[in-house]
């Protein structure tokens, strides 16, 4: 069954660099992954709540497919960039 992870950003980026480390070494191992990209920081527009400041959704054909790639080594190497960049709630989501 489908799954997604979702990555939610309350507040900007604070290290830029890291944002930007994070990001290029991201994409290049996303390739050995089942993984597509649906939503990266797409404008927001909030119905309840406070809008964040970011969402990326990825979809995975399985929640396994999806914790693989959140738990691989090569991205577990570059997830300390994220989180020295800003602060984000990420999850894993089933679908229907």
């Amino acid at each position: 069954m489908t799954a997604y992870v979702i990555l939610i950003r309350d507040e900007p980026v604070r290290d830029p660099e890291a944002m930007a480390e994070y990001r290029n070494t991201n994409r290049k191992n996303a390739a050995g992954f089942k993984l597509t990209p649906l939503v990266a920081y797409g404008a927001v527009e909030a119905l309840e709540g406070a809008a964040p400041d970011g969402v990326v959704v990825l979809q995975f054909p399985t929640m396994e497919d999806a914790k693989s790639w959140y738990e691989s080594p090569a991205y577990q190497a570059v997830l300390p960039h994220r989180k020295k960049a800003a602060d984000y709630r990420a999850f894993i989501v089933q679908g229907l």
